[in-house]
């Protein structure tokens, strides 16, 4: 499991996935109440009848496999003063999936999110309100993230139907491996002159400083153009249309198109604009 770091209240807590749900360790929660004896606060929750009342419903309600036996025999013992409990052994022995124990480094106790709210509220309200707010962050990081991830594949596909329409069209089979670069290069700029204007040489010799290409600094809008545009220089392509002739109309394309994204507010949501 790939572990990634928020930090609460100048606490770093671990936050991971397993099967597409989030868990939080509450290891790291408890160092927030008491760095030296983060197990017997966990402990001390799991004694607790309220928290064994939950955890079962919890349980109940998302996990098929809980055992509803060995849940009744810890219910009635929760509250005693000789009652003890251990995560693994509630895990173990219940079967729930609710909490884990996880070993090695970043180990320690993790909880799926609704549980870790719950601890993180028995140990301090403050602290688990700046934990939703952190963890919202973190996740709204990531869909970031994943958008950006979806939209540049989908201008990667595109340029790929792009690439092989070239191929099929325009390179003869004895031209050089250079030669076939340099018209790749040539049709690729087609279209960075038809959306942006300029062609990717000129850019890097504007934009020295920065790393990668003219597309890695696209907006939304602009990628979801640039993949209408290659799709319809594919056609053009295939249709024997000039070069000059293709960026003429794919220039005129462009600006109808750029004009409808970005007055399109739900376009801008995504993009976070």
């Amino acid at each position: 499991m790939a572990v990634t770091k928020i930090r609460v209240l100048d606490n770093e807590i671990s936050v991971c996935s397993l099967n597409d749900e989030d868990y939080i360790s509450i290891t790291d929660i408890a160092r927030y109440k008491d760095p030296d004896r983060s197990d017997y606060i966990i402990q001390n929750w799991l004694r607790n009848r309220n928290t064994i009342e939950f955890l079962g419903i919890w349980e109940r309600l998302n996990n098929p496999d809980f055992n509803p036996i060995e849940f009744d025999g810890f219910r009635k013992l929760a509250g005693l003063n000789s009652f003890t409990l251990t995560p693994k052994q509630w895990i173990v022995r219940t079967s729930a999936i609710g909490l884990i124990s996880k070993p090695g480094r970043y180990g320690g106790t993790y909880a799926h999110k609704d549980i870790a709210y719950e601890f993180a509220s028995w140990i301090s309200v403050e602290f688990k309100l700046y934990l939703i707010k952190e963890f919202q962050r973190l996740k709204d990081e990531e869909r970031k993230q994943l958008g950006w991830d979806i939209r540049r594949n989908l201008a990667k596909i595109n340029y790929r139907i792009h690439a092989d329409a070239i191929k099929e069209n325009l390179i003869p089979a004895e031209l050089t491996r250079h030669q076939i670069t340099t018209i790749y290069a040539s049709e690729a700029d087609v279209l960075n002159m038809a959306l942006f204007g300029i062609i990717a040489k000129e850019w890097r010799e504007v934009n020295a400083d920065k790393t990668g290409n003219i597309r890695d600094y696209a907006d939304i809008s602009q990628l979801v153009c640039l993949s209408n545009l290659e799709n319809l220089n594919a056609l053009f392509i295939s249709e024997n249309l000039s070069q000059h002739e293709r960026l003429v109309k794919l220039n005129s394309i462009a600006i109808h198109q750029m004009k409808l994204l970005t007055d399109d507010a739900g376009i801008r949501q995504i993009g976070g604009v």
